[in-house]
């Protein structure tokens, strides 16, 4: 049966987060960060199945430009540098199938917001559940235009000047992406001739009275594997599941969260160098002028000194030319 995940979270740099690290883990590639200067090298992670980038206009840039572009575009120390949508890809359909279907709704987030989405498509964990396809699809807070990045985009503007231009919360807008979401993935499933469906809202807004499904992690789902019975069923009730789906619901969302812990401290330390760099400068530079100066003090001196013995020169071949004229005079 099909099931339904779509979260939505920022990435905030103050939280100690950069995009850049956040895009690298999860393509599984190689990115330096210029603002920080860190290298985020994440090509030996298994899983990633697919990535690209996708833009509103159909034009070509890197990823690793395209994250520059975000980490720069912002000056506070707490600005929200990225926007990461997390979705769950249906196993009942093909693997050409669910990148068709995370491609979709990249496309309309682009078209939708003007952004630049970036989408890579994971495997399930092998220690997790099988059927656990997924994408991670980061855009950018603010508009790709002619290849820079602009205004910010709608969904991350303040609810003030959203209702000022006659536009939606933010909120309403991340409910109205997990209803595509849910529209998406059943006109796929319906394409490819299933009958399973999904819906995005509460079961007590489907007027459904059961208990909400629990999320198997990795230990349960290896030890149902190996035919053994966990110690919590699949649909068993659960006070934390709805903690685990604001969490994140799977290890490869938990990982990514710790690959970027650290960052903020690793900047600092970088702060901190690019400081004593500039005060090293700044010493080496005063050493220069300084012995400039006494360079030039010297100079001056030595032209002084030719100054004062060619005068003496002079006058000592005046008092010999005198003193020869006055025998002269004598003799005479």
């Amino acid at each position: 049966m099909a099931s339904y995940h779509c979260s939505v979270k920022p990435v905030c740099r103050g939280k100690g987060r950069t995009v850049t690290a956040a895009a690298a883990y999860r393509a599984g590639v190689r990115l330096e960060d210029e603002r920080t200067g860190e290298v985020h090298d994440f090509t030996r992670k298994h899983g990633v199945i697919s990535s690209e980038i996708i833009t509103p206009d159909g034009s070509q840039i890197s990823r690793e430009r395209l994250w520059n572009l975000a980490e720069a575009a912002e000056r506070r120390k707490d600005a929200r540098v990225g926007r990461e949508y997390e979705v769950a890809l249906p196993a009942e359909l093909t693997p050409e199938q669910r990148r068709d279907l995370a491609r979709e709704f990249a496309h309309h987030l682009a078209e939708q917001y003007g952004v630049a989405v970036d989408v890579a498509i994971h495997a399930p964990s092998r220690e997790g559940d099988n059927r656990n396809f997924h994408a991670h699809i980061l855009t950018t807070t603010r508009t790709l235009e002619k290849g820079k990045l602009a205004g910010k985009a709608d969904i991350e503007l303040e609810d003030k000047a959203l209702r000022a231009q006659g536009k939606p919360s933010s909120r309403q807008q991340v409910e109205a992406v997990r209803a595509t979401w849910a529209e998406m993935t059943n006109r796929a499933l319906e394409r490819a001739g299933h009958e399973s469906r999904v819906d995005h809202r509460t079961l007590e807004a489907q007027e459904l009275d059961r208990e909400p499904s629990r999320h198997l992690g990795p230990s349960a789902t290896a030890m149902e594997r190996r035919g053994q019975q966990p110690d919590r069923a699949l649909n068993a009730p659960d006070r934390e599941q709805e903690e685990d789906r604001e969490r994140g619901a799977n290890d490869f969302g938990k990982r990514a969260e710790a690959a970027d812990l650290g960052v903020k401290a690793r900047y600092a330390a970088w702060k901190e160098n690019q400081a004593q760099a500039k005060a090293a400068e700044r010493q080496a530079q005063e050493r220069e002028r300084e012995a400039a100066r006494l360079a030039q003090e010297r100079e001056e001196a030595q032209k002084r000194a030719e100054k004062e013995a060619a005068l003496e020169r002079i006058k000592k071949a005046r008092s010999r030319e005198w003193d020869s004229r006055d025998r002269g005079m004598e003799m005479d």
